[in-house]
């Protein structure tokens, strides 16, 4: 296997320039609200009560104007307006898939863009959210990781990507009825498996999350909502304490030697230590099994000798393998393997007992589909030629 990737560069976290104007109240954490509302003249007393009166405006209904909020007085509700704002990532387009999925083109603050992603299947439906704009890792099977990092998203870009999907479902409540009267959810479960790695901006991913999780607003269950980390060890501990939803890890490789080239961060992190970190992480939080995710490339890594040797890494971690029929993009370096090679991959790891489920490869016609991400202006002004470049091949 001739194709490389350099090994992942130090994120450099560059302070932003804090917009001019009101402050933005989506993304705020339940503490950060109530000293944003003590700011604007809120009596200690009131601060608890008027917190979460907000709180359900916003993530439970979720309305955009203050004047809307009807059980705040009118000189609270013009307080609210003259020092705050609603605001959400803007959908740029919107694309759907022939099998359903939706894609969102959301553009954020400096006029970056993300992509966004909605799986509706029988029993659940799958956004799909992105944590940067663009990605440090430079996975040589990824998309994604062809476009340079350009920074971190905030928790507000984070939250308001479940938000902006929740308007185009039409899944607000209505009044008078709770978020479960008209049938079950449309958006259901979270991944943060779209642009960026989730662990390297923390935080914000965290604040994030714990807006989604809160029982007053939004209110997804931890068990509905997976972090996908290619491998940022030192942060594996702080996500089972500090948010506590399951994992997922981008493993794709049996031997150091492959997933370097595949998942640079490995030359930093190498499958000892991480298994070693994994195994640790469900005594942590008591979470369900660990989901392994497990590209199938063409020679590359996708022998029985692979799949018998991931049932001996794994041994003694409560996990399952999700294999992930490779999705090809414009240059990319790789092949999807045989369908038959993966059923055969797939059914050792089975009768080692171990779940091992082929996912269905969903909204490539519109590449949406896993690793296929990546923002539409930086995938228009690349080439063929450059895109081969940077993964390697030339």
């Amino acid at each position: 296997m001739s194709v490389s990737a350099p090994i992942t560069q130090d994120v450099l976290t560059i302070p932003r320039k804090m917009a001019e104007g009101p402050l933005n109240l989506i993304g705020l954490t339940r503490p950060a609200l109530a000293e944003a509302l003590r700011a604007v003249g809120v009596p200690d007393k009131q601060v608890k009560m008027r917190v979460g009166q907000v709180w359900q405006w916003l993530y439970h209904w979720g309305v955009r104007d203050f004047g809307a909020m009807t059980n705040l007085s009118k000189d609270f509700r013009a307080t609210l307006a003259e020092n705050f704002t609603i605001a959400l990532p803007e959908v740029v387009s919107r694309q759907v898939s022939s099998d359903g999925t939706r894609k969102y083109l959301v553009r954020i603050a400096g006029g970056h863009e993300v992509e966004v992603v909605y799986i509706p299947e029988t029993d659940r439906g799958t956004l799909c959210v992105s944590s940067q704009v663009g990605c440090t890792l430079t996975c040589s099977f990824c998309h994604t990781g062809t476009q340079k990092l350009v920074r971190n998203l905030t928790a507000a870009e984070i939250v308001g990507q479940i938000m902006l999907a929740r308007d185009d479902l039409g899944e607000w409540p209505q009044p008078g009825t709770g978020t479960g009267d008209s049938g079950p959810r449309l958006l259901s479960n979270v991944v943060l498996m779209g642009m960026g790695e989730p662990l390297y901006t923390f935080d914000n991913v965290r604040d994030a999350m714990k807006i989604a999780m809160d029982g007053e607003g939004i209110a997804l269950s931890r068990r509905r909502i997976t972090l996908s980390t290619s491998g940022v060890v030192p942060e594996i501990a702080k996500t089972a304490e500090e948010i506590g939803c399951l994992l997922a890890v981008s493993f794709h490789a049996t031997t150091d030697e492959v997933r370097d080239k595949l998942v640079p961060i490995n030359k930093r992190w190498n499958i000892e230590t991480l298994l070693n970190a994994l195994r640790e992480y469900p005594k942590i939080s008591n979470s369900e099994r660990i989901t392994f995710e497990y590209v199938m490339l063409k020679d590359v890594n996708d022998s029985d000798a692979d799949a018998r040797r991931l049932v001996r890494l794994i041994s003694g971690i409560p996990a399952k393998i999700n294999l992930i029929p490779f999705n090809e993009w414009p240059g990319a370096p790789y092949q999807r393997s045989d369908w038959a090679r993966i059923e055969a991959f797939a059914d050792i790891i089975y009768k080692a007992g171990y779940a091992s489920p082929i996912r269905t490869p969903r909204g490539e016609d519109i590449m949406a589909a896993c690793g296929q991400l990546k923002s539409a202006t930086e995938r228009a002004r690349k080439s063929r030629a450059q895109i081969a470049a940077e993964t390697g091949q030339v």
